[in-house]
């Protein structure tokens, strides 16, 4: 499955010990702050998730909790390529306090973050392999030193009848995702938990279909994924052979 995220948090301190704190989130008070990010949406209640699941929810679907000093919303639409785009009254919401987006991507070596203080942006990164640096905002964060002094090298396997070239960054973005993610919101997707992390596992959200009453309809973006599909050539499979490399075989 790898890692996905879209995930934007609000808070008045430190998030990780601020998370670290929290219980159950009021569902009245998740609900207003709902409204308050999604003026004029249509918002319908449904089924929750969790911290750690709901980082990527379904499409049109918001999993979001509101505690006092801190808010968490998890929604694909924050995935985006240049973080300090988002939309200008998402930030305003953060007056006086700490904002931070975190979107990833690891099926495609994506990664997108940014930390607004009091509303002024103080860092954005986004980068992936495929399309490079997008964008790189302010200066780097401690937990990047690593990465971009080349102490977190990426390697590659070429895919079959191709030579091996170098990979197109000097690390791997989902790595530097990863920690990321625990740096700034005290939790990670994958890799090995930290005594100190937050259980995110624990931390229940409320869920919510939200829906742009301006936007696409849901019915027609899922018929048009569908077609979307259906053009899709047959999937090929691979296993790594003795010598790392490739081999097609003819199914799983």
């Amino acid at each position: 499955m790898g890692s996905k995220t879209g995930l934007l948090v609000y808070a008045d301190g430190d998030i990780p010990e601020l998370l670290r704190r929290v219980g159950a989130a009021d569902c009245d008070r998740t609900t207003a702050m709902m409204r308050r990010l999604y003026p004029g949406w249509e918002i319908e209640e449904c089924e929750g998730s969790t911290l750690w699941d709901g980082v990527y929810p379904p499409a049109a679907t918001a999993f979001a909790a509101s505690w006092p000093g801190v808010e968490v919303i998890g929604d694909q639409r924050v995935m985006i390529d240049f973080p300090s785009q988002l939309p200008e009254y998402l930030v305003a919401a953060s007056a006086g306090r700490r904002l931070v987006l975190h979107a990833m991507h690891s099926v495609v070596d994506w990664l997108a973050f940014a930390v607004w203080e009091d509303g002024r942006l103080v860092r954005s990164l986004s980068l992936s392999p495929d399309s490079g640096i997008i964008e790189n905002i302010g200066e780097p964060l401690p937990f990047e030193l690593p990465y971009w002094a080349g102490d977190r090298p990426a390697d590659s396997v070429p895919w079959p009848g191709e030579e091996e070239e170098p990979y197109a960054l000097p690390f791997r973005p989902p790595e530097m995702g990863e920690d990321a993610l625990r740096a700034l919101c005290g939790f990670i997707q994958e890799g090995r938990p930290e005594p100190d992390d937050v259980d995110a596992d624990a931390i229940e959200l409320h869920g919510f279909h939200v829906r742009d009453p301006h936007g696409p309809d849901l019915a027609e973006q899922e018929a048009e994924l569908r077609r979307a599909v259906e053009a899709l050539a047959p999937p090929r499979f691979y296993a790594q052979g003795p010598d790392g490399s490739l081999i097609e075989r003819e199914g799983l």
